[in-house]
């Protein structure tokens, strides 16, 4: 390894102990890079600006837009209305209804912790009316929130593939079949631990007698939930039958939230100034990590960074299984102590080289690259949506990683590996609905 990199991985680590923000830590540890290397600093301009120069930017800025707006909407409690009807009655049901919600909410979201702020409050109290406790239905919501990351459309899969330059429409697809495999895999789990969590009820839950009944429970929820279900149809319907590119479903989606907030009377100037204000300080976030974050893996990889890693690894496993695992290990660590979006921007870049070996699938690679980072919301130390979801249930951080460590060893761990070992599992459904021109040999 060149005195350069480590010297530029040194200040790295260190920007990480002290806990600066990654998007300084990622400048420092680039000049440094180039000061070591005796290089002008004005490389970085050009350099940073790159990955901006791209339509996928614009769809990322649309739909956290959108997101935003959603948010505002007052669409969850609606979204909450429906899963208790759908779900409500059966054992755990209850519980139930918050991974339910997180799965409606995720597809106009497309980030974990707006599931988090929106159904924390919203659900917890009302669940603790029917004796459960607070801290393991606080657990359930912030374990489902990463399927924001899984279900269409999402930001990480739109991050990869600006970084990793495949098509939005297959990556879309990729995770569906992993995210609905957690929600299942969760409410599974829901049936079997809840009794556990469960003290008397002071309201009784009314069991459905038959399936007439439970669809005309059904159809009131339905039909007020139904404009806020329309929005990723359309988004998503137009995206794979070619009618609109992912730039333009992002401009769609914004104006369909702006008119489901209107339709719901829930939406006004206020919260669209705010959704703006909220939306500008995201994207600002994201563009400083991604033009420094872009700086920084080019220096390590003109420097052979990434080459010196493909081989190392190649050195130490002698199968491609093994390698997969090896990665899968790796970004669980990482998704530890650093957020998704850092994580996106270093390894893929760093990994293409090493994929190439070792005849891995992009988009399956992006599948379990997108698991893994949204098991890393949901990982102790450094986890977003417990740290959201304890202040908001007003739980301490603690009571909330022992069931939580349940969901990821019992669900998220075996969805992750099934993931890396079956490509049918996230290759099929692209291939089928978008084609295999766009997915690659699997």
């Amino acid at each position: 390894m060149s005195g350069s990199i480590l010297a530029g991985l040194v200040v790295f680590s260190v920007g990480l102990v002290l806990g600066l923000p990654l998007c300084w830590v990622f400048l420092a540890a680039s000049a440094t890079i180039i000061l070591v290397l005796q290089e002008p600093l004005t490389m970085m301009a050009g350099a940073a600006f790159f990955p901006f120069d791209n339509y996928l930017f614009m769809a990322i800025a649309f739909f956290v837009f959108a997101g935003s707006l959603m948010s505002e909407c007052g669409i969850a409690d609606r979204f909450v209305r429906f899963a208790h009807a759908m779900v409500g009655h059966i054992r755990g049901g209850l519980v139930d209804v918050g991974v339910v919600a997180t799965l409606f909410l995720s597809a106009l979201t497309g980030s974990s912790v707006p599931c988090v702020a929106a159904l924390v409050p919203l659900l917890v109290p009302r669940l603790e009316q029917y004796g459960i406790q607070r801290r393991f239905s606080t657990a359930v919501i912030c374990s489902s929130s990463f399927l924001g990351y899984l279900i269409p459309p999402s930001i990480p899969v739109l991050i990869y593939c600006l970084v990793a330059q495949q098509s939005v429409a297959a990556l879309f697809l990729s995770t569906i079949f992993p995210g609905l495999l957690i929600a299942a895999g969760y409410m599974v789990l829901n049936t079997i631990l809840s009794k556990r969590y469960t003290t008397p009820a002071f309201v009784p839950v009314q069991p459905v007698r038959s399936i007439a009944e439970w669809g005309r429970g059904l159809r009131s929820p339905f039909w007020n939930a139904l404009p806020a279900l329309s929005i990723p149809a359309i988004v998503l319907g137009g995206i794979y039958t070619g009618v609109f590119t992912p730039n333009e479903a992002g401009a769609i989606a914004v104006v369909a939230s702006v008119v489901v907030g209107f339709v719901y009377r829930e939406l006004n100037r206020t919260k669209i100034l705010k959704s703006t204000q909220t939306t500008v300080v995201t994207l600002g976030m994201i563009a400083l990590l991604i033009g420094f974050g872009t700086v920084f893996t080019r220096l390590l990889i003109r420097e052979g960074a990434a080459q010196a890693l493909a081989t190392g690894v190649l050195s130490v496993f002698d199968s491609r299984i093994g390698i997969l695992l090896m990665l899968n290990l790796f970004l669980l660590i990482m998704g530890m102590f650093i957020d998704g979006t850092p994580i996106l921007i270093i390894v893929v870049p760093l990994l293409l080289p090493l994929v190439g070996e070792i005849d891995v699938n992009l988009v399956q690679l992006g599948a379990i690259i997108i698991v893994n980072v949204g098991l890393g919301v949901c990982t102790p130390p450094y986890a977003i949506s417990i740290l959201v979801g304890s202040r908001l249930a007003n739980i301490p951080y603690g009571d909330l990683v022992p069931p939580m460590l349940m969901y990821l060893l019992f669900v998220g761990i075996p969805v992750l590996l099934l993931t890396t070992l079956i490509p049918a599992l996230t290759c099929w459904l692209p291939t089928a609905i978008v084609g295999p021109e766009a997915v690659g040999a699997w």
